[in-house]
Order: structure tokens, then sequence, then C-alpha cells
């Protein structure tokens, strides 16, 4: 009798226990569960202002660079920019900002989310120092183990942020010369002229030459005949290239009337005269083969020579025209 009475007493003190535990750390438990909804939602408002406000800061600096370089060009009466070329640099510089931005922003939630998990743990009375420690090992060992990567991510930061160069430029980063396929913070894919796709890591990059950004020079240099009047020969050429930038076709290109710089080299038989047109950027290379095709008509028209290599035979070095 007494072993049953026992038997039913037990259960009803672990249950009073429980109660009694319950009772005295409620208070503890539903401060500990505000906390945690507390550090959730102040995490949660953090990432969507920290969001706001990287994406408003690299827009803002690359519209400022984009900005000063308009603002340049105008001063210098350089900028012809159709609707089209406005609605494209517009798309780069949102594809830009978004790359960007998104990359800062994953950043950002990172280490937000991150502070706040640690946080929670603490509430929850976990030490949360062996915690701390490891992730500051980690952290190095990831430093030490991805330097290249974290110099690319880096390289191609920057270089999006201060818009060096963007899809579609034709650039000349060394090795490599052709036409910006895409580009990411790790990489640039750029064609060549041969078709090549050349796949290049953003930190390799120490250099860059941007062929398309702003203006650009269309240089054509025209070999003459040694006994070619220089003088009629240039009155030609520049009578050839007043009619070549007043034509419709190639106007809109042209930022600046095209200059005859004069003679740049005499020898082998021939007077180099060379011509500098200043066009919009990208046009140089087909406005260049536009304008020698153009001065070889008019000089075919006007009986002016262009020159022959000399060719010299084997012996006392006699020469010949052919």
């Amino acid at each position: 009798m007494t072993s049953a009475s026992g038997d039913a007493v037990a259960p009803l003190a672990q249950a009073d226990s429980v109660s009694d535990w319950f009772t005295s750390n409620i208070g503890t438990f539903v401060s500990g569960l505000v906390n945690v909804v507390i550090i959730v939602v102040v995490a949660i408002v953090l990432r969507f202002v920290a969001q706001r406000l990287i994406t408003r800061l690299v827009k803002r600096v690359i519209s400022s660079h984009q900005r000063l370089n308009q603002t340049k060009n105008k001063v210098n009466r350089q900028v012809r920019e159709t609707s089209d070329e406005a609605k494209l640099r517009e798309e780069r510089r949102a594809q830009h900002a978004h790359t960007v931005g998104g990359v800062l922003g994953s950043a950002a939630t990172l280490v937000i989310f991150g502070a706040a998990f640690v946080m929670i743990l603490g509430e929850f009375g976990m030490n949360i120092g062996p915690i701390l420690a490891s992730a500051g090992v980690l952290g190095l060992a990831i430093g030490f183990g991805a330097q290249s990567l974290v110099q690319d991510f880096l390289a191609g930061l920057f270089m999006m942020t201060e818009d060096q160069f963007g899809i579609g430029d034709v650039i000349d980063v060394g090795e490599a010369v052709g036409t910006v396929e895409a580009m990411t913070l790790r990489i640039t894919k750029i064609r060549d002229l041969d078709g090549g796709l050349w796949h290049v890591r953003n930190g390799e990059i120490l250099r860059v030459c941007n062929m398309n950004q702003d203006w650009a020079n269309s240089v054509v240099e025209i070999p003459l005949d040694y006994s070619v009047d220089l003088a009629q020969a240039k009155q030609v050429i520049e009578d050839s290239l007043r009619e070549f930038a007043n034509h419709p076709e190639y106007q809109a290109q042209i930022l600046e009337q095209p200059d005859v710089s004069g003679v740049i080299g005499i020898g082998n038989g021939a007077v180099t005269m060379r011509i500098i047109t200043k066009t919009q950027p990208g046009a140089q290379w087909a406005l260049g083969r536009a304008v020698r095709a153009h001065l070889k008509e008019r000089f075919d028209r006007e009986g002016i020579q262009v020159a022959y290599p000399v060719l010299y035979r084997s012996g006392a070095g006699a020469a010949q025209q052919g």
C-alpha cells in the first residue's frame, strides 16, 4: 500500500518541480524570446537600409564619373550623343550599379545576419567566445588561401565603379586586344580580331587602354611619290577632306574637321603625310577606311601619284621603281 502511494506521488512531485521551474524562469524565457525577436527585426531593418544606401552610393559614384566625362567633353565641344547612344550609356551605368551594388549588398547581408546569429546564440546562454575565435581563424585561412580571388573581386569592383570599360568597348589589356563581350567581378571576356575569346582575370589587368571612351582619333598615313608637288597634294587632300566631312553618311561621326598634320617621313621613294580626324568613340576604324577610299578616288582624278616601294637589285646597289 505504501509502495503504490509512493509511486503515485513521484510523478506529481516531478510535475510540481517542472511547474515551479517554468514559473520561476518564465520571465527569463520571455525576455530572451523578446530579445531574439528584436535582434531579428533590427537585422532585417539594417539589411534593408544598408541595401538602399549601397545602391544609392554606387549609382552616385558611377553617375558622377560619367557626368565628369560628359562635362569635360561638352567644354571641348566633343559630344554629339544620339538617343541610342544615350540609352546605351544609361543601360551600361545601370548594369554596373546593379553588379557592384549586388556584391556589396551580399557582403553587408552576410555581416549583419552573421552578427545577429551570434547574438542570438548568446541569448540562449552559449559561450560565443570560441565561435568568434574560430570565425577569425577561418577568415584568416580563407584570406591567405584565396588571395588571388579576393584580388580579382576587388579589381573588378573598382573597374566597374570607375567605369574603366564596359560591354562593347574595344580595349587593350596587354596580350588580349578586342571587344569586351562580358564582364563580372572576377573575369573579363574579350573577343579578339581573329574571333578568339580571351578569359582575363581582373586581378591580372594592370593597365587598360579603352578605345571607345569619350572620343577617338582616326590616323591615316598616305605615302606619296617623291616627285609629287607637296603644296598641290596638300591642297587636294584638304579639299577632299572637307567634302568628306560634309557627307551626310559621315558627318555625325566626325567631331572636328580633319587635320592634315603634314609630312611625317621621307624615305624609300615616298613622302608620307599624316591625316588625323577626331571621331566618335568606336568609329575611328571604319572612318579611316572610308577616308582612304575617298582620297584614292580624288587622287585618281587629280593625277596625284602614290609611292611605289623601291626594290634593290643585287650588285652595286642600283635601284628600280616597281
